[in-house]
């Protein structure tokens, strides 16, 4: 009679110490590092890990609670190297990495700690991914600037200044690579721009006032584009200030940019592209593959038009651009 007890006894214990050990395993602290492209008081930024947390705690995952979260702010590619070191050391459980600088620094430093990354580009030409649809390794995630955006942008300065016959797309080559193969790739595929598009590359803050003069100057039917990257992010308020004294009409991907006196943008939604990003990082603590999740482009966009702008610059926003606006500062 003992000896059955004592063996449904530890068949009993035998069942019930897997449960137990999932049951640990599942309720462990799980640790998240969150690497951002821009400075920490930068208000874009703040916006951008306020919706990654909002994304976090609708599936379950509370910061103090169930998981851990590091954050790390950048503000130049000195900190990106030195933080990426720091980060991986720390060897969370996940990293989300904000920009293609920092998505291809991490790529450097790990093959093993999952990576979801958030506003990054190309990630397939810069070799992070081997598709979109199979990222393979140890890499997903979200985009944020397709090539088409870059012929919409064109057409939104043609609809607002007709009259206007060329543009200039500002990039910093050194945190944006892909804009010089983006340009030979829209110049290739099509021979139908609205305006006729040039680069122009910039590394330094010291030489913006002089590029867009000169912008300005070399062409009387000129406009300037500001894309998305570390470095007009940064500066947009300085780009945006600058366009407008030498009445350039211009246009960001960024909404601050129209808020700090620039004429429109038009780009993803990036607090929405950072709330679905929980939806990977879910993903992934509970067993996925970031090689199995595919890459994502934006679902939602926004129009901003900034009237004041224009009315300085002597424009009559068209009706049509008017009825698309998400938003139009006063």
């Amino acid at each position: 009679m003992r000896r059955r007890e004592f063996i449904t006894l530890l068949a009993g214990a035998g069942a019930a110490w897997p449960l137990a050990a999932r049951a640990q395993a599942t309720d462990r602290v799980r640790h998240i590092g969150v690497l951002m492209g821009v400075a920490k008081d930068e208000q874009e930024g703040q916006n951008r890990v306020a919706a990654l947390r909002a994304g976090l705690e609708n599936l379950g995952w509370i910061d103090g609670h169930n998981i851990r979260i590091a954050y790390r702010w950048t503000d130049g590619i000195e900190s990106v190297r030195a933080y990426t070191a720091e980060m991986v050391k720390l060897a969370p459980d996940l990293i989300v990495a904000n920009g293609t600088p920092i998505l291809d620094a991490l790529h450097q430093a790990t093959r093993s700690i999952p990576i979801v990354f958030v506003l990054s580009n190309d990630p397939v030409g810069l070799g992070h991914v081997a598709s979109l649809a199979k990222p393979g390794g140890n890499i997903t995630g979200f985009i944020f600037m397709e090539l088409s955006l870059i012929g919409k942008w064109l057409d939104m300065l043609k609809q607002m200044a007709p009259g206007l016959t060329r543009a200039t797309l500002l990039f910093n080559p050194d945190t944006t690579p892909y804009y010089l193969p983006y340009l030979r790739s829209i110049k290739t595929a099509t021979s139908s721009l609205p305006l006729d598009l040039n680069g122009m590359p910039v590394r330094d803050a010291a030489e913006l006032e002089g590029l867009i003069e000169s912008i300005a100057r070399e062409a009387a039917e000129g406009s300037l584009v500001s894309p998305a990257g570390p470095f007009n992010i940064i500066h947009d308020r300085t780009i945006a200030r600058l366009a407008e004294r030498f009445r350039l009409p211009a246009i960001s991907i960024y909404r601050q940019f129209v808020v700090d006196a620039g004429l429109m943008a038009y780009g993803p939604d990036t607090a929405d592209i950072f709330r679905r990003s929980a939806e990977y990082v879910d993903r992934i603590l509970k067993g996925e593959s970031p090689a199995d999740l595919p890459v994502q482009a934006p679902t939602k966009f926004n129009f901003i038009i900034n009237l004041r702008t224009a009315k300085s610059l002597g424009l009559t926003v068209p009706p049509t651009l008017l009825a698309l606006a998400d938003e139009v500062i006063e």
